[in-house]
């Protein structure tokens, strides 16, 4: 496994593009968050009666513990960032023959889905180290945090970590399946934007409950709203909640099939 590791940070160390990625991750991240802390304010700050109204209704969702919730589900809108970087990374292998050259110096195929896996994982483990810093930056500028409360949600954090992974390792079969990084980048912005939406649109439309069981939705589900959002209505905030560990199995399920599928296709494939 350390020699796994060590190759693949050699390989990606002197790519500018990987540096690139990373820097545009770690300010987007907090970049949309503070938009929309700024958006908060902008409504709550007003020393009237709609400012009274609005912070009565929105509470504060950057506050602890509600911090690692709100967070989560803002950052979440840009899982499109880290996986360009991981399309970029796999569709290199093939483009430079990185992949041929492993199992020629004395790796299994196995081997080399492994590295990707790692990869992935390592990628969505910095996206959420920043979600990590940046929900607690928020939680502690705003000062409304106390010892009792501010570990209340942190069950967001891992839940945060698996929606990533699940969505990573989507982009990536693309990649790994199409070879060609722009082909694969432009089907699933495409997917990612506009076709899973029209899909499920067409769903409800038709009252038929199954939007949650699409790829990316499966761990959308993950985090829903934050709780600012049970007033619009409560009813169906209290569903979502209720909905997450069940969303964790699908997702885990889904995520386990996606890296089955490239492990397969990778031991039948010519190299």
């Amino acid at each position: 496994m350390q020699s796994i590791l060590k190759i693949e940070w050699l390989k990606i160390k002197k790519y500018p593009a990987f540096w690139w990625m990373l820097g545009i991750v770690a300010l987007t991240y907090p970049g949309i968050n503070f938009i929309f802390y700024k958006i908060y304010q902008g409504f709550t700050i007003k020393k009237d009666m709609t400012g009274a109204v609005a912070k009565s209704l929105l509470g504060n969702p950057f506050a602890f513990p509600e911090t690692w919730h709100s967070v989560a589900y803002f950052s979440s809108f840009f899982v499109l960032v880290p996986s360009i970087l991981v399309i970029m990374i796999i569709t290199n292998e093939f483009t430079f023959k990185t992949n041929r050259q492993n199992i020629i110096d004395g790796w299994s195929r196995n081997q080399f889905v492994t590295s990707k896996v790692l990869d992935v994982a390592i990628i969505s483990a910095i996206v959420t180290f920043m979600y990590i810093f940046t929900a607690t930056y928020f939680g502690i500028i705003t000062k409304e945090a106390n010892d009792e409360s501010w570990t209340l949600e942190l069950k967001f954090i891992p839940l945060f970590f698996l929606q990533t992974f699940a969505q990573l390792s989507i982009a990536f079969l693309l990649g790994f399946l199409i070879k060609k990084s722009f082909i694969a980048l432009g089907i699933f912005v495409f997917y990612y934007v506009i076709l899973e939406n029209i899909v499920s649109g067409i769903l409800s439309f038709m009252h038929i409950s199954a939007s949650r069981f699409l790829p990316l939705a499966v761990s959308n589900k993950l985090i829903p709203g934050p709780a600012f959002f049970s007033h619009f209505p409560e009813a169906a905030y209290e569903k979502n909640l209720s909905l997450i560990n069940e969303q964790v199995f699908y997702t885990i399920i889904l995520t386990a099939g996606i890296w089955l599928i490239c492990y397969q296709v990778n031991n039948k494939r010519d190299i």
